[in-house]
């Protein structure tokens, strides 16, 4: 994508003239801003130097782009190798898969009932002195198998 004052069809005489009004208007720019275009430029070019006949761009390509975008508000005048909707793409997409992932299933064993948690801790703060053994084996004429090992999980750490 070339700009249009620097299109093959626009004199040199025009285009000449744009890239030197283009550099007065730099002189009342931030200084941050003029780096942050310049290293976008620089960017684009090493991107068109690595491939010639079409330039494509990998992953930490698009990195770049949307964390310059986030970064600085004048991105789209600097880009040149791609639309600037290509770039929101990328960065849609990037937050679908982060979205996808954060709420992907997780693996492992099911917790176990609220309520039998619940009885449990009461079981252990009503019978001072019983124990996870003890608890276990009075669950089962509840009618629930539980383990000493999940006894000692969801009972609490001291007694009152």
């Amino acid at each position: 994508m070339i700009p249009a004052d620097l299109s093959p069809s626009c004199s040199p005489v025009f285009a000449l003239a744009s890239l030197f009004l283009r550099y007065l208007g730099s002189y009342f720019r931030a200084r941050h801003e003029l780096g942050l275009e310049n290293l976008a430029l620089r960017h684009q070019l090493a991107v068109l130097r690595r491939q010639v006949p079409k330039p494509k761009l990998d992953g930490s390509d698009r990195w770049f782009w949307v964390t310059l975008k986030g970064r600085w508000p004048h991105w789209r005048s600097a880009l040149m190798i791609c639309q600037p909707e290509t770039v929101i793409g990328w960065q849609r997409a990037g937050l679908r898969a982060f979205w996808r992932w954060k709420s992907r299933g997780r693996r492992g064993r099911p917790g176990k009932n609220l309520e039998l948690v619940r009885l449990i801790r009461r079981m252990w703060a009503a019978n001072p002195t019983w124990g996870s053994p003890r608890i276990r084996d009075e669950l089962p004429n509840l009618g629930l198998q539980v383990s000493t090992a999940t006894i000692r999980k969801y009972r609490p750490r001291s007694r009152r």
